[in-house]
């Protein structure tokens, strides 16, 4: 496939198709787009992904696909080969909550624009930024660990030894904990995983700090 993925170092929702596409053996071209200066906001961008977000991932074609996770699953169906999501209903479920948990609990009300809108309609400054950022990930990442810890599809991965898109989901959302110093101590479950994950070369190449656009 010809593809060509237009993106953001540090944006976690890029970090995870990175990781999707790298788990698939898919190349792509790296497209890099600077959020804070505007670059996703231009007419040409904004006729790619009316929203003016990250990722949208371009194939040769010409079409288009955007929002994280329609387009890991449409990699799924596309290159079946390893599966991101398990083959068994129950299993599948299970593993589309937990990444739920995150994409849907945690990214929209942690994202740049959440934050920027924060800082510009309510005053908030780093330390409150912090603070909100803090809360929003501790509520969900308390529940994630406990779900994670009892259940006993868990293994070096969220389910089993196999990575599936929780992973995913999991890896680009520790990473951007991150910017905010969040340590995973809290927890031990998660932070077992995302070690694990790291010594994963589709994982670790998909990492915010080794992207040419890192700063």
């Amino acid at each position: 496939m010809d593809l060509r993925l237009h993106n953001f170092f540090r944006s976690s929702t890029s970090t995870r198709v990175r990781a999707a596409l790298n788990l698939k053996g898919l190349p792509y071209e790296y497209v890099p787009y600077v959020l804070r200066d505007g670059e996703t906001r231009t007419p040409a961008y904004l006729g790619r992904n009316p929203q003016g977000l990250v990722p949208t991932l371009e194939r040769g074609d010409g079409v288009n696909l955007t929002q994280s996770l329609a387009i890991i699953e449409w990699l799924d169906e596309v290159q079946p080969e390893p599966p991101l999501l398990p083959r068994d209903p129950d299993d599948r479920a299970w593993v589309r909550s937990l990444s739920y948990m995150i994409a849907c609990e945690i990214h929209p009300l942690n994202n740049l624009r959440v934050l920027f809108r924060l800082r510009d309609q309510f005053g908030a400054d780093d330390e409150a930024q912090k603070e909100w950022f803090t809360h929003w990930v501790s509520l969900t990442f308390d529940a994630l660990e406990d779900a994670l810890a009892k259940d006993p599809r868990s293994g070096r991965c969220c389910f089993g030894d196999t990575p599936t898109m929780a992973d995913v989901c999991l890896y680009a959302q520790v990473w951007n904990n991150r910017r905010f110093a969040i340590p995973l101590d809290r927890w031990p479950t998660i932070r077992t995983i995302f070690e694990h994950l790291e010594t994963l070369p589709a994982f670790a190449k998909a990492a915010p700090p080794r992207q040419p656009d890192a700063a």
